[in-house]
């Protein structure tokens, strides 16, 4: 089987969508991550969609390899903001396997728009809430701390 990959719009529909936001139209669930680099330190940017479980705040990636995972984890911490305003937060990699599958499980009602990423990705086929908390040990899943 080939290796999943994103489409070929999500660049510049990324760029729209950190436009939009810094000028504070609201997108939904959508904010921007910001994370320093791991060699340049600059800060890098993506959109994602925080969800709130059990009263914490988390973001996930179906691609744990992806740049922002990997420069979330070495770092600790990044720039989460939404309509024109950002914060610094801190950023912990969940590792414990039930907070997980809770995290995956909320996911596919909390943020609707975001299943299509993980089919896209292979992480799932539906959006069953089932399959998506199966799905955790192949996803990187982040609490959403104050700094």
């Amino acid at each position: 089987m080939p290796e999943a990959t994103l489409p070929r719009w999500l660049k510049p529909a990324n760029r729209l969508v950190k436009l939009l936001n810094r000028l504070g139209v609201p997108l939904g669930t959508i904010h921007l991550l910001s994370v320093p680099g791991r060699s340049s330190g600059e800060l890098r940017t993506t959109p994602v969609s925080p969800l709130t479980v059990d009263g914490r705040r988390y973001v996930v990636s179906p691609a744990p390899g992806s740049d922002w995972v990997r420069n979330a984890m070495a770092a600790g911490w990044g720039m989460l903001g939404s309509k024109g305003t950002s914060r610094r937060v801190g950023l912990e990699l969940v590792s414990d396997p039930e907070e997980k599958e809770s995290v995956l499980r909320a996911f596919p009602a909390e943020v609707p728009h975001g299943v299509p990423f993980f089919v896209r990705l292979g992480a799932v086929t539906s959006a069953s809430p089932d399959e998506f908390a199966a799905a955790a040990p192949g996803c990187a899943v982040f609490r959403v701390v104050d700094a």
